[in-house]
């Protein structure tokens, strides 16, 4: 982490608002907003079985005094409601519309979407539903576009080996695999209070619910390939989680895609190296709000 180790990776920060978004079919989701209300819009969206909680980095530093952003649990997640049946879960437009609905409903401006993960299926899902005409960027960070069980192309062994685990109800096992799974994220480890809090907000996630979401089968490829927005592809070259094969298979599909490697990270670059992520993702922010079309 390129940040003061002094300072506590985990102290509480305060948001400037929250919110309760009623999502794809009226599911209640926990939506968070941080930083400069005035300022361009950031819209994070998070990974499989994790918590908007995963960007503490973010807003607590230097991109909150610049840009207004928002955060958000997935549905299943987090503090968002958790229907157990499969449905909620297996429909690509209701999650598109969990995303146009926190846009609609925060009243966010041609967001720059901010993508971990599975948040890269959720991306393409919106993309797929709702085009690219009300965002203005979007930042894939060791994001997913391809899920093709059993196969599972492009999944590293972070992921296979730990995923059974953490869908089982035993709680033991679920813990177990869960703790393995977040070591397997990162090349440099967590330390125990980042692994503590990390491991409790995965544990609030109903292991039926990461069951549902990896049962979907997903190719993201053509949604992707048809964005005109800016797309900046950001990946740790050491991820086991998503591999770096999956960066390279969109910057192969996205014309609109550029690279950001990052050597000797995992699958974790805004918790790794939060320092050069948020000054990347400022410089796209920035650079896809001047390309906007000036209003007559």
């Amino acid at each position: 982490m390129d940040r003061d180790p002094a300072l506590d990776p985990m102290s509480p920060p305060i948001p400037a608002a929250t919110h309760e978004i009623l999502g794809g079919g009226g599911l209640k989701l926990h939506a968070r907003e941080w930083g400069n209300p005035r300022g361009p819009a950031l819209l994070f969206i998070h990974g499989w079985s994790q918590s908007d909680l995963c960007w503490l980095n973010q807003v607590r530093g230097d991109l909150a005094g610049t840009f207004r952003i928002v955060t958000f649990d997935l549905r299943g997640h987090g503090l968002s409601e958790k229907p157990p049946s499969p449905e909620h879960y297996a429909d690509g437009q209701l999650w598109a519309d969990d995303v146009a609905a926190v846009i609609d409903q925060t009243g966010l401006e041609q967001p720059t979407l901010v993508a971990w993960s599975y948040g890269g299926y959720i991306v393409a899902d919106y993309l797929r539903a709702y085009g690219d005409a009300r965002i203005g960027g979007i930042n894939l960070a060791g994001a997913a576009m391809i899920c093709r069980p059993p196969a599972f192309d492009h999944i590293g062994p972070g992921m296979l080996q730990n995923a059974p685990g953490m869908c089982a109800p035993d709680l033991f096992a679920n813990i177990t695999a869960t703790r393995r799974f977040l070591r397997a994220c990162t090349s440099t480890p967590l330390n125990d209070d980042e692994l503590a809090a990390a491991l409790a907000w995965n544990m609030v996630v109903p292991p039926s619910v990461r069951g549902a979401l990896l049962s979907r089968e997903l190719d993201g490829s053509d949604a992707l390939a048809s964005t005109s927005v800016p797309v900046l592809v950001t990946h740790g070259q050491g991820d086991t989680i998503v591999l770096p094969s999956m960066a390279e298979h969109t910057l192969t599909v996205c014309p609109a895609a550029t690279a950001s490697w990052y050597h000797g990270v995992g699958h974790m670059p805004f918790w790794e190296a939060p320092d050069r992520f948020d000054r990347e993702l400022a410089d796209l922010a920035h650079g896809a709000r001047s390309r906007r079309p000036v209003p007559l």
